[in-house]
């Protein structure tokens, strides 16, 4: 059994078929268990997971890898990514395991890993677990799992962390929040709540196959309408396990990653939080954005897409703000990943301190027509370096040249390559965008 199971975000696909099926879940167990060992960081991890229907017996099936090799499991039931990562970096645990698939629909899901120090699994890691992974597969044919109980306290402890992160208390403030079906239909609600805020709720009633479903991240334009039509000063949406936020102002309008990054930066180099005066994002971050920052002074520097990576330059340049377009932002003060409900307080925390809403904070941002073109690969090898695609994109790079930008790659997570074209005439993000599409579509065909 080979190929890479690692993508971006840890190990994603299909619940119940490879490389989720339960053999290969139960051998990742023992693999972790393998790594934590070799490593020397102690005998207990931490397991939580989103609100999928295939959460808990993923979790129980890691929890029986893990046990095999002499590493006990707590199980937080339901509760964020960051939440698992936040609870792992503090707590008395040599690794932290999310169940999630992320902004996914139910059928799928994933495995998400921390190392003690809150941070993703650096790839050469990664690698060396999903070698061990392959062999312990062949040579375990039956899962064990082990059975879990929910341990409340720890959902507690990281929403009194949370609540210990604000300066402000929110009473007589409006909030939507969009929870997706997902982890934060609980937590989020009850933290906010007990800050003071107003709070209505949707997408806050997960029974295992709604989460994502018409709803929280990917979908604002539902809390969109619902802001507007009850006069709701902010809302938020959260995507199924709650790393990202996008937001909606009072008038209706979508601020993404983006706009929080703009409007963080700004109030914090105010503040004299700045440190160097940088924010790291990704190659994805509009240029708008880039322009923008560089008008207040502010550098922006880019990675490969993916909050690890934004997390690894952050800690190279000693950078305390830095996210993605996507929604995911990262307070390195407070966070080794994004994490959605924390990006919400901060958010809603500088625009109470400015009395101002979001619509003020991110004035000035000018976001450039971008389109995004995913299309379903078959393979990977060489298809970016056909003659045809290779003229497509360099005849785009060189009517842009310092106008826009063009990126290809490959997604990560899904079998995806991914075309973004950004310029400032919508017309040729348009026609470049679907003509570099249209050549992959060609190469992968011949």
């Amino acid at each position: 059994m080979a190929g890479k199971l690692f993508g971006t975000d840890g190990i994603r696909g299909v619940a119940g078929e490879f490389p989720l099926d339960a053999r290969t879940v139960f051998a990742f167990g023992e693999a972790l268990g393998e790594d934590i060992a070799a490593h020397g960081r102690g005998s207990e991890a931490l397991i939580g997971a989103d609100t999928r229907e295939s959460g808990a017996w993923i979790a129980a099936t890691v929890a029986g890898g893990l046990r095999r090799r002499g590493v006990r499991a707590r199980y937080a039931g339901v509760i964020t990514t960051p939440g698992v990562a936040w609870l792992t970096r503090t707590g008395p645990f040599a690794a932290g395991v999310t169940i999630s698939a992320s902004h996914n629909p139910y059928q799928d899901n994933g495995i998400k890993v921390f190392t003690h120090s809150g941070f993703k699994l650096p790839d050469e890691e990664e690698r060396a677990i999903e070698e061990a992974l392959l062999r312990l597969r062949d040579e375990e044919p039956e899962p064990h799992p082990a059975p879990l109980a929910v341990d409340e306290d720890l959902n507690r402890q990281y929403l009194e962390y949370l609540r210990a992160t604000v300066l402000v208390r929110f009473d007589g403030v409006r909030l939507g929040l969009d929870c997706g079906h997902g982890a934060a239909s609980r937590l989020a609600p009850e933290l906010f709540r007990s800050l003071g805020a107003d709070v209505t709720t949707v997408g806050a009633a997960p029974d295992g196959r709604n989460i994502n479903l018409h709803c929280g991240a990917l979908h604002p334009e539902n809390l969109s309408r619902a802001v507007v039509e009850h006069g709701v000063d902010f809302g938020v949406a959260f995507d199924g396990d709650a790393d990202r936020a996008i937001f909606v102002a009072r008038s209706g309008r979508v601020v993404n990653g983006d706009g929080v990054l703009l409007a963080a930066a700004r109030a914090w180099k105010a503040a004299g939080r700045l440190a160097g005066g940088t924010v790291v994002s990704t190659v994805m971050a509009n240029l708008g954005l880039e322009r923008a920052l560089e008008r207040e002074g502010i550098r922006m520097i880019r990675t490969p897409v993916g909050d690890k990576y934004v997390l690894e330059e952050m800690v190279r340049l000693d950078a305390v703000l830095g996210g993605e377009q996507s929604g995911h932002v990262i307070f390195r003060e407070y966070a080794t990943t994004g994490d959605g409900i924390l990006t919400a307080l901060k958010v809603f925390e500088i625009a109470r301190l400015a009395g101002a809403g979001l619509d003020e904070l991110t004035a000035g941002l000018e976001v450039y027509p971008q389109k995004l073109v995913n299309i379903r690969v078959r393979r990977r090898e060489g298809l970016l370096r056909h003659p045809a695609v290779e003229r497509e994109i360099r005849r785009a790079e060189e009517a842009l040249a310092g106008s826009g930008r063009v990126l290809v790659r490959f997604s990560g997570t899904e079998p995806l390559a991914r075309v973004m074209v950004e310029a400032a005439d919508a017309g040729q993000v348009e026609a470049f965008s679907e003509s570099i599409a249209g050549a992959i579509r060609e190469a992968q065909g011949a």
